[in-house]
This record gives C-alpha cells, structure tokens and sequence, in this order.
C-alpha cells in the first residue's frame, strides 16, 4: 500500500494549494492531450516588435524586450515547433492578451507545468472532455479504433489484430508450402 488515500480535507488543501500556486503565475495555461495554450495579459500600448518570443523543441522564452522574461525555461515534454504560434490581441479592457499555442509531439500525456521550474498540477485529477471519434485526426482515430477492436477481440478470446496478421501469413506461407509438414509446429 505505497499511496496512502487522501481524506477529503488533505484533498481539499491539496486543490487550494495548487490553485493558489497556479494563480501565482504570470500567466494562465490550460491544456488539451494534444495542445497548449498559454495566455498573458500585458499593456495595450505594446506591439508585436516589442516582444522576445523564441520558441524550441525543448525550450521557451517569452518576455516584453528590456524586462525579465515572462516565461524562460525548459519544456517536460517536446513540441513541434512548427506547428506553435503565438498571437497578440486587443482585450475588451484596453489591454492586451498574448496567446500562445504549443502543438505537443507526444498527444497521449497531460504535462504537470509549462516548464519545469513551475509549480506542478496533479494530472491524476484532470477530467478531459468527452470525445467522439470523429474528432480525433486520421492516424489517431486509427490508432484508437485499433485499440478497441483489440480489446473486444481479447474479451471474446479471438486473435487480436496483430496476432491474426501473423496467423494469415503462416497459413498463407503453409498454402505456398505444401511439401512441408507443419502438423508438429508449436505456436506461441
């Protein structure tokens, strides 16, 4: 019994202090399996050009030119550069909302922060969304669809996919090779 249940007060201190520690940032962030989005509110008078934004596989910087940056440190986890952007638009109260999106390489993992030096959130806790499998991308729909046909397969103990791949290639190999006896063959 390495971890111990939580009584509902530990629980409750433990979500009042990890709200506390994200309220603490200079930035919100919220995440999707697949994305990231951060957001910072800056001054209305600022300007694209007036911003550092510098954004690596592994690593991001983010700051208003001649101040400490905003956010400056390592990734958890890598991303595909090219496909994060960051925008910068006008809020409905004169200032300005700074959005940045990271397109996560790995799209089956929750990150505990946005770069390692923040405070953790316990991703145990995150309830993601309801999703149809019409929403998912083409090779991850795939990938899913797999999954549960495996699954179904294993709960009627029939093959999974895979494993009948390899049986249709031995009794297709056995059709090519009749001269050969396989009544002996163990199979594993």
């Amino acid at each position: 019994m390495a971890d111990k249940e939580l009584t509902k007060e530990e629980e409750a201190a433990a979500r009042a202090k990890e709200a506390e520690e994200q309220a603490a940032l200079p930035y919100k962030w919220a995440q999707s399996i697949g994305d990231l989005d951060i957001i910072v509110e800056v001054p209305g008078n600022l300007k694209g050009k007036d911003f550092i934004v510098d954004i690596k596989k592994k690593k991001l910087a983010l700051g208003i030119k001649g101040q400490e940056p905003i956010i400056n440190g390592d990734l958890p986890h890598e991303i595909h550069v090219d496909e994060s952007t960051w925008t910068l638009a006008t809020s409905p109260s004169g200032t300005k909302i700074l959005e940045l999106h990271l397109d996560k390489v790995n799209k089956m993992q929750w990150w505990e922060h946005v770069i390692t030096t923040a405070p953790k959130i316990d991703v145990t806790k995150i309830q993601p969304e309801d999703s149809k499998l019409g929403d998912l991308d083409g090779e991850t729909r795939s990938m899913v669809e797999k999954m549960m046909f495996d699954q179904r397969q294993k709960e009627m103990g029939k093959p999974t996919s895979d494993e009948q791949k390899k049986l249709d290639m031995l009794k297709k190999f056995q059709e090519q090779h009749p001269e050969m006896d396989f009544s002996k063959a163990k199979m594993n």
